[in-house]
Parts: structure tokens; C-alpha cells; sequence
């Protein structure tokens, strides 16, 4: 397999990164029209953490941490380094070391879709990580790959300089021309679900505030007593 280091891609806005910093990942997925989510089974670990920066990518062979070598020397402040493999793979890329080598450089966190080890240290070393697995298995440096090149996680394409944003939910992709828009979608939303929790607490009820009641009588569904249900059964 051979490959390419992409060098100085485009990457979203610092302050458009940083506006999205305070929005969860569920947000800002729903801002997007439930778009950019990278699955169920990338997962942290740790817990009580988010982040938001810019992608950089690498597309790896399974087994083979080569180019996650050749990805710290792209990598700069603000960013998440996202890692890929060409085909399934849970062997543990990822480990204390390169973490080390990524937080000296500015490096946010990383989302991994293959193995992760080490993670104890690397919650000790406040160095966030999202994982398809955590194994011991180590791998070898042998075989070409890409650095800075779109790559797929979940069915979601991500390119370099796009917005990560991960938290305890998950993680999700924002392209980078749409950063701006959706951390100011992602604000109305905010301010839309603070309304509704603020009513919630007076009492009010979901099916009302949502109108709800004339979906579920469009729906067919209707009210009965317990008496009225149990009479037709008899």
C-alpha cells in the first residue's frame, strides 16, 4: 500500500471551533439534521470529558502505526488526530508514548476507529481518547498509508480541518464550511431545549408543549379506562 502525507490542508476557523466547543455532541447532530454522527461504537475513555478541534486524518494498514508516526509531525495546536484503518482492526495503535509526543504539540485528543492501549496512563495524562476497542495488542511499523486525506468513520466522511467534536455520547463531524452555521444552530437549539426544560419544571407536559395530542389522534391511538380496556378482552 502506498500513500501520501497531505501538508498545511485547510482547517476550520479557531473561533468557529471554539463556538462549538460548548455544545454536546447530541446537539450539535441535531443541529445538523442528525448528520456527522461517527456511530455507536466509538467510545471514550474516559468520562465527564469534551473536546472540539480540527481533524487531522490518517488512513492506516490493521496492525501498522507507520503513519500515526508520520501524522505527529502534521499535527498543531487545536487539533484531534482521527485514525482509520483500510480494514477492520482492534489491535492497540494507540498508546502513552505517542500521546505524550501529541499533547507537547498542542493535540486536543484522539478518535481512533481501531484499538487504543495504555489508558490509564493516558487518563492520568488528561489526554482524551475515543476507541472502537482497547487491546494490549501491539503492532508493527512497516507498511505506507495517508496522512491528511478524507477518510470514513461510521459512514461519515471526514477530511482534514474539519470539526471534531467528541463527549460521553459519541463523536461527531462537522465540515468545516459548515462550522459557523451549525455552532449557530446549535445555540438556537440550546436556547429552544432551555425553554422547554424551564416549562417542564412548571409542570407543563411534552404532549402539549409539542402538540402532540393531535399526532397521536391522527395516529389512531386513542384513551381508554382500565375498565374499557379490560372489558375488551372479555
Amino acid at each position: 500500500m502506498s500513500g501520501v502525507i497531505v501538508t498545511n490542508p485547510p482547517r476550520a476557523a479557531a473561533e468557529d471551533v471554539e463556538a462549538l466547543a460548548a455544545f454536546g455532541v447530541a446537539t450539535v447532530g441535531e443541529a445538523m439534521g442528525r448528520t456527522g454522527l461517527l456511530g455507536t461504537g466509538l467510545r471514550p475513555i474516559q468520562q465527564g470529558v469534551r473536546v472540539a478541534g480540527t481533524a487531522v486524518t490518517v488512513l492506516s494498514w490493521p496492525g501498522d502505526n507507520l503513519m500515526i508516526h508520520a501524522a505527529v509531525e502534521q499535527c498543531g495546536e487545536g487539533d484531534i488526530l482521527v485514525v482509520t484503518t483500510t480494514s477492520p482492526s482492534t489491535d492497540g495503535m494507540f498508546g502513552e508514548l505517542f500521546a505524550t509526543a501529541l499533547q507537547r504539540r498542542g493535540v486536543r485528543g484522539l478518535v481512533i476507529d481501531a484499538g487504543i492501549r495504555d489508558t490509564q496512563e493516558l487518563r492520568e495524562m488528561d489526554f482524551p481518547a475515543w476507541s472502537r476497542a482497547v487491546s494490549a495488542q501491539g503492532t508493527v511499523k512497516a507498511t505506507g498509508g495517508s496522512v491528511n486525506v478524507p477518510v470514513v468513520i461510521g459512514g461519515q466522511v471526514i477530511r482534514p480541518g474539519d470539526v471534531i467534536l467528541a463527549d460521553d455520547d459519541g463523536v461527531v463531524v462537522v465540515p468545516r464550511e459548515r462550522a459557523r452555521e451549525t455552532a449557530e444552530r446549535s445555540g438556537a437549539r440550546e436556547a429552544k431545549e432551555a425553554r422547554s426544560r424551564a416549562a417542564f419544571l412548571d409542570g407543563e407536559l411534552g404532549l402539549d408543549r409539542y402538540g402532540l395530542r393531535d399526532t397521536l389522534k391522527r395516529l389512531g391511538v386513542e384513551y381508554r379506562t382500565y375498565e374499557e380496556y379490560a372489558g375488551e378482552g372479555s
